[in-house]
């Protein structure tokens, strides 16, 4: 029972004796080490949030503050805490890096978190969305959101554009659970009522009987929380299928489901009308967004996205904390530097929130258009400072 304190312990005396030792090149040297799922089921959302690392690089330059920036990427294979643990403890003692960041996942930022803690490293979270996971190491900062942030201001604007009774359906997993969760308090809280709710697997090919049931009650709307991928267009296609198009009911859910690209194809018409909250699209109307838009586009050859912007952003807080530090790379500095952090991002206005360390920005309120013949994702509506709610 006693050797993970052993190991632990290990990891600080290792970083220590490190640190003590190291040479004039790493000292003129900040190692960045990226854990993702570079293999597997999301490699893609990976490869996203890698493209606007390269892309940020590339156009910042790779010195910062008379410092080199180097990069060391991991894969984790998919979401394995065991797996993120140990490859942070092999980028801190072998590699001896100076901050960890990445993290697509979950699970990955947890197995990871107790690394950055001991070892007293800066871990920059740019996508993983559970609000825990900046409680897990006071070196934690993210650049990406919560679930809580979103839905929780999604349901009170629900209310207030006029939805007074809602039918829930989410995934059966961690993410839905807190999607219905803060969903349901947000609109409870301003005076909604959830007429019924449902957890649906989370591998479900067919929607049919979940969206029946939902029909049998009429609702004014149906809030929906379903992985990204095919799902969304099945699920548009049970609703037309039974007659509950956006003129009859509507539809609403976090940006995932019409996130993709190609799912809005695959949905065609059947996607208009469906309402999402998100943090950032693509399609964010700003000059800044505009050139990252562009810019990415002629680099990979495809939109960005939100683990794109995640990214982005977490690049562009390592190296505005290591302008202020004036180099430094120690944790604590680092955090320090971090702590109430406010920039201009292509998504808009964001911070670092100096109690919690997590991400305050402005939500999107969308809706899916027709613009020039192509079904797309509009934004209408905005709340700005939006904290997460959780903490």
């Amino acid at each position: 029972m006693r050797k993970p304190v052993i190991i632990m312990s290990a990891i600080v005396a290792a970083t220590l004796t490190a640190s003590s030792v190291s040479s004039s090149h790493a000292q003129d040297t900040v190692k960045i080490g990226l854990i993702m799922a570079y293999s597997g089921q999301f490699a893609d959302a990976s490869a996203q949030m890698d493209n606007a690392i390269k892309l940020y690089i590339k156009q910042h330059g790779d010195t910062v503050a008379g410092k080199k920036i180097e990069i060391i990427r991991k894969d984790t294979g998919g979401p394995n805490p065991d797996v993120a643990k140990r490859l942070a403890q092999e980028l801190v003692v072998r590699d001896k890096v100076d901050v960890l960041a990445g993290f697509v996942l979950t699970p990955e930022a947890f197995g990871a978190a107790d690394v950055s803690a001991e070892a007293k490293k800066f871990m920059v979270v740019m996508n993983a969305a559970t609000s825990a996971v900046t409680a897990k190491s006071p070196y934690i900062a993210r650049t990406s959101l919560t679930i809580p942030q979103l839905e929780n201001t999604f349901g009170a604007w629900a209310v207030k554009s006029g939805i007074k009774k809602v039918y829930t359906m989410v995934s059966d997993y961690g993410p839905g659970h807190d999607a219905e969760t803060w969903f349901q308090k947000g609109f409870k809280g301003a005076g909604g009522e959830i007429v019924g709710s449902v957890r649906m697997p989370v591998a479900n090919p067919d929607f049919s009987a979940f969206v029946q049931r939902a029909k049998d009650l009429n609702p004014e709307a149906i809030f929906v929380f379903i992985p990204g991928g095919a799902q969304p267009a099945s699920f548009t296609k049970a609703l037309a299928e039974r007659g509950m198009d956006s003129k009859s009911v509507k539809l609403l859910g976090q940006g995932e489901i019409t996130m993709d690209d190609n799912a809005l194809k695959n949905m065609g018409d059947a996607g208009l009308g469906i309402i999402t909250v998100f943090h950032y699209g693509w399609e964010h109307k700003s000059k800044m967004n505009e050139d990252f838009v562009k810019a990415y586009q002629a680099e990979f050859k495809r939109n960005p996205d939100v683990f794109s912007i995640g990214g982005w952003d977490g690049m562009h807080l390592i190296y505005e904390a290591l302008k202020k530090t004036g180099g430094k790379a120690d944790g604590d500095s680092l955090i320090a530097a971090a702590k109430g952090m406010k920039w201009e991002s292509p998504r808009g206005p964001m911070s670092i929130d100096p109690d919690t360390r997590d991400v305050v920005q402005t939500v999107y309120i969308r809706r899916v258009e027709k613009v020039g013949g192509t079904v797309q994702n509009v934004e209408f509506d905005k709340i700005e400072n939006v904290k997460d709610p959780a903490k």
